[in-house]
């Protein structure tokens, strides 16, 4: 009989796959929170899976809108995040467990407001922010990924802003996840950390994430772009919450 546990997670690796599609982001959010949340299974493993999805979800998600990407503003965020999770986690080692939780409460707390600011009201800015911003979205992405392991939410908050239409901006974020997925990938790949766990969790999950890619792609769902930014900023309150919580329970 097969394991609930394994069950379980494959089904979420699905719905985050399906989800991440849809709207650029959302698998490693998803499923490393259900994994966490029921004890479904190792969060290295579990991490160093949902990075070789993230890269099986661009190659089925990505072929034919690399036209739509705006690449002047992705090159920028790239070479803003490469830098930056490095230093972000040089600066993890130094930082005192209080006041790295203190970080993380306010960025919690930066990221739920901003979500209820621009779920209540999603409307995008009248023109593309210059190139400099995407950078420092991207310096932000890769300080925030090096601290906390929670890379998305600057550049996520910055695309959906942009008077870009939904399937650039979708297009967008997932060649962010794909690089900073690929870069995370290789550097596991180096630690050995790419065990016969890792890769055959990878073997079960792969064929399910590509078919819930390909129906994200063929079957998005049937809301109009306000309905959807709400959903993205929605999920940014959720993210912003749960990390306000887990740095709550550190200091206590």
């Amino acid at each position: 009989m097969p394991d609930p546990a394994l069950l379980a997670l494959l089904a979420f690796f699905a719905i985050g796959t399906y989800f991440q599609t849809v709207t650029g982001f959302g698998l490693g959010m998803i499923v490393m929170g259900a994994a966490s949340g029921f004890d479904l299974a190792p969060l290295p493993v579990v991490a160093a899976v949902v990075s070789l999805m993230a890269l099986t979800n661009s190659a089925v998600a990505l072929p034919g809108k690399l036209h739509l990407i705006d690449w002047p503003a992705a090159r920028a965020v790239l070479l803003g995040v490469i830098p930056a999770i490095v230093v972000g986690v040089l600066l993890l080692d130094y930082l005192s467990v209080v006041a790295a939780t203190g970080l993380k409460l306010l960025l919690g707390a930066v990221i739920t407001y901003s979500g209820v600011v621009f779920a209540l009201r999603p409307t995008q800015l009248p023109e593309r922010s210059p190139n400099r911003s995407f950078f420092a979205s991207g310096l932000l992405a890769g300080l925030f990924g090096g601290l906390f392991g929670m890379a998305g939410p600057p550049v996520i908050f910055h695309f959906y802003r942009q008077p870009m239409a939904l399937p650039a901006v979708r297009s967008m974020l997932l060649l962010v996840f794909t690089f900073t997925s690929a870069t995370r990938t290789v550097f596991v790949g180096a630690q050995g950390g790419l065990t016969a766990e890792v890769w055959l969790l990878t073997a079960f999950a792969v064929f399910l994430v590509a078919g819930a890619a390909f129906a994200g792609r063929r079957f998005p769902p049937p809301v109009a772009p306000s309905t959807l930014r709400r959903i993205a900023f929605s999920v940014l309150i959720l993210i912003g919450l749960s990390l306000m919580a887990s740095a709550l329970g550190a200091l206590q």
